[in-house]
């Protein structure tokens, strides 16, 4: 069975808990940004002297530590997140969820600047501003996701961390930091269907960049290797391939 007490505890304990390193970019800057913003969840095996720890937001989680230190059950609120873990955990993970699916990743960096791109006619790139709220909300659940790790449209319209492609104050397209860490911010970019191709997505993504490397950070990228269109833009874009990784599609829990 989960281990209550510990959940409960682990937002307490995360502050001084050494599991989650500092300064790491695409998903790995997921611990920094929880802890920053207060959203996510925590959950230690202890609520004093953690052994193991996991934190999720947004559909991702991290987990780190000894997997020794929990049972299957303990992991079930992670059902389908997207999982980073170390390799010790697989057999933990396999015993937690029917299925547990690798999926290959690769991380991209962005460190010179390029020129801005010019917007189509009737087009206005900006940041998000709260009153943006409802505009985000009204782009429907296919793009929803684009605003979980802060909370919801009105979170990620008030984060300081989003510019979109408008036109007549609609949102077109939106880059946005996903997650915030000390040193790099994964960002996420979200483009209306039937607005694709016309070079909206990298226009937001430049100022955004270019708004990241102001605030002393630096822009990170996380794609599957398969997402080809998404590679291309980062590529476009003015990001280097800097890692490759595997993370794990957790199913459902095990019915126990």
């Amino acid at each position: 069975m989960p281990n209550d007490n510990a959940l409960r505890a682990a937002p307490a304990v995360r502050a001084r808990q050494p599991r989650f390193p500092a300064g790491r970019p695409g998903v790995g800057a997921l611990p920094e940004h929880a802890a920053r913003t207060g959203l996510g969840t925590w959950w230690a095996d202890h609520p004093s002297h953690p052994r193991a720890a996991a934190v999720s937001c947004a559909g991702y989680a991290v987990l780190a530590g000894d997997p020794r230190a929990t049972v299957p059950g303990d992991l079930a609120h992670l059902a389908h997140c997207y999982a980073v873990a170390p390799d010790r955990f697989l057999p933990v993970l396999g015993g937690a969820f029917v299925r547990i699916v690798p999926w290959e990743r690769m991380i991209w960096a962005h460190y010179a600047p390029l020129p801005a791109v010019r917007p189509a006619p009737g087009v206005v790139v900006r940041p998000l501003v709260p009153a943006d709220a409802p505009a985000v909300r009204a782009l429907g659940p296919d793009l929803a996701w684009v605003a979980e790790s802060w909370g919801g449209p009105a979170g990620l319209a008030a984060s300081g961390r989003s510019w979109g492609a408008f036109r007549d104050r609609r949102p077109l397209s939106l880059a946005c930091t996903l997650f915030a860490g000390s040193r790099y911010e994964d960002i996420a970019v979200a483009t209306l269907p039937a607005e694709r191709g016309r070079g909206l997505a990298s226009a937001c993504v430049r100022a955004l960049c270019t708004d990241i490397t102001a605030r002393g950070r630096i822009p990170s990228w996380t794609c599957s290797r398969d997402n080809h269109p998404s590679r291309h833009l980062a590529a476009k874009s003015g990001f280097q391939l800097i890692h490759t990784y595997v993370h794990y599609a957790l199913g459902a829990p095990v019915a126990g």
